[in-house]
């Protein structure tokens, strides 16, 4: 929400009047200095959207600011130009109404233009979330990062690197959800207070590598790749066996981490599944997230996937032994089981420890065969929250 800033306001003012913490609002307006505000400027107000109301027999700016729990100064600051002495009916003005509850629906076919929706919704809504596109899919979508936090630790979360796991997005894009909802509100989640975690990290986020491959999982083959994705296919227009990108590479078979056991033992042909490409880091999807990764120097990296309600946090011993106490915190907080090791090499998490040395995890949402039904949404997320809030709380 935007308010014009009137002489004599300042941004500490402004988180009182709103009930916004200051880190916020100077966060949402990162252009303007707050020590030398200028009046008639404007600034975004987190968590708040503006709504019209038309005024009825009765109204003042003082009942309206009552029933709503606003401060009567919200309405005069939203409302410069009206007299709150001479109220006309029928009149129209504005209210700050704060958010309180999810914009973003997670039970739902989520496929890549439900995911830029949702996210131009919640930027419009909390402006201290910052994104950046890092690069596009083959298919010219874009690929995004958000970030949200002020802390020099960074954490980061990624999902739906395969096709017929996209349900791993709308769980990610929930928790940033709830996360950027609680911060604006002053709330907890599972107890655990929201702003020292936003002080202390920086939290990263690709919701969708593979965008190319969740809109054919969803939605069928685009005209344009159309009859080279049948093929490969197998003919079949049933692409729900598709992890893939929409060049047939398996994007988590892509990394320079013993890429070479993968492509001895993996197709040596695109298709659905497995094929690890010609080379490593061949696909537009794989190396934005190894440029990013390089670029950011994430402390921890967490990678969602389906199906199997485990995770895997080891890699050849190249893991730190933080990893362990961290495996042992996500087993107690998810119900999943904590596995070390397992015969997989080239992926994503197995660079990154490889390459870092740094903490790593897998996790391996829900059971059943993928794609996994939306049913299962509501479990997956709550056994994925603690998870969440372990990653950003633990030192």
């Amino acid at each position: 929400m935007r308010v014009t800033i009137r002489p004599g306001d300042t941004l500490w003012y402004y988180s009182q009047l709103f009930g916004i913490p200051l880190p916020l609002l100077l966060d949402s307006n990162p252009g303007i200095n707050p020590n030398a505000i200028t009046a008639g400027s404007e600034v975004q107000i987190p968590g708040f959207i503006s709504v019209g109301y038309t005024i009825k027999s009765g109204d003042s700016f003082w009942k309206l600011a009552n029933e709503r729990s606003i401060s009567l100064d919200a309405l005069l600051l939203m409302n410069p130009s009206v007299n709150p002495n001479q109220l006309q009916l029928g009149q129209s003005i504005r209210l700050p109404e704060r958010v309180m509850s999810r914009i973003i629906e997670g039970r739902v076919n989520y496929d890549s233009s439900r995911f830029q929706e949702d996210l131009s919704a919640l930027v419009e809504i909390y402006p201290f979330i910052k994104i950046e596109q890092i690069g596009e899919s083959v298919l010219g979508k874009p690929l995004t990062e958000l970030r949200i936090g002020r802390g020099e630790r960074m954490i980061h979360f990624n999902a739906s690197f395969h096709a017929n796991e996209w349900i791993t997005t709308p769980v990610l894009m929930t928790f940033i959800n709830d996360y950027v909802l609680a911060l604006t509100n002053g709330e907890a989640i599972r107890g655990v207070q929201t702003l020292p975690l936003y002080n202390f990290n920086t939290l990263s986020a690709v919701p969708m590598v593979n965008p190319d491959g969740v809109d054919l999982v969803i939605n069928g083959p685009p005209q344009t790749v159309r009859e080279e994705v049948i093929e490969m296919n197998n003919g079949s227009l049933n692409f729900n066996g598709w992890k893939a990108n929409i060049r047939g590479v398996d994007l988590n078979n892509q990394y320079p981490a013993n890429w070479e056991i993968e492509q001895a033992r993996k197709p040596k042909v695109p298709g659905p599944r497995d094929y690890p490409g010609r080379a490593p880091l061949t696909e537009p999807e794989a190396i934005a997230m190894a440029e990013l990764t390089q670029r950011r120097q994430f402390a921890q990296v967490y990678a969602l996937h389906t199906q199997g309600e485990e995770f895997y946090w080891g890699y050849l011993g190249y893991e730190p032994s933080f990893s362990a106490q961290l495996a042992e915190e996500f087993e107690r907080v998810s119900g999943y089981q904590s596995v070390r090791y397992v015969d997989s090499h080239a992926g994503y998490r197995d660079w990154f420890i490889y390459i870092y040395r740094r903490p790593g995890f897998t996790f391996e949402l829900g059971s059943g065969v993928n794609p996994l039904p939306i049913a299962q949404f509501d479990e997956m997320y709550q056994a994925m929250l603690g998870v969440f809030l372990v990653a950003l709380y633990r030192r």
